[in-house]
């Protein structure tokens, strides 16, 4: 059985870039939000991790479960922890020129599941998850077999 080409917009996995399918609807809070609200969220929405912005937009750090638990684990009371207090500052991020190849290498290399999409000045503009590259392949693969579909 031959394998089914990725081609998400007629293009090829190797010639497809963070653009064609990252989500650009982005849930993400300032870093004066409290804790409590991001793991509310994070339970509703069915994530692990919010982007933390400036009031420009620009990305200043990711809050995620891990990061949640820290702040329970040494005791923090997360109705009164903000976000600045217990955010990743240093975050991996990739533009929206990066190319898929290289997005699943840093993912599984680094054991996210969710990578920021940043434009030139650092400006949040979309985040890609392996579940989006999954997905992408999966209708590609469906849209190409006869009397199949969603």
């Amino acid at each position: 059985m031959e394998r089914l080409a990725f081609r998400p917009g007629g293009k090829s996995m190797t010639e497809m870039t963070a653009s064609h399918i990252m989500k650009r609807d982005i849930i993400c809070f300032g870093k004066e939000v409290y804790c409590d609200v991001l793991s509310s969220k994070m339970l509703k929405g069915g994530f692990g991790s919010i982007p933390i912005i400036d009031s420009n937009k620009i990305l200043c750090g990711v809050v995620s479960e891990y990061d949640i638990l820290n702040a329970l684990r040494q005791g923090m009371d997360l109705r009164n922890t903000l976000a600045f207090e217990v955010m990743t500052q240093d975050v991996l991020s990739v533009n929206e020129n990066t190319a898929i190849t290289e997005i699943i290498e840093l993912l599984q290399s680094e054991h996210f599941i969710r990578i920021p999409v940043v434009d030139a000045q650092g400006k949040l503009i979309g985040i890609l998850s392996r579940r989006d590259i999954l997905g992408a392949y999966v209708k590609s693969s469906y849209a190409q077999l006869p009397g199949l579909s969603e």
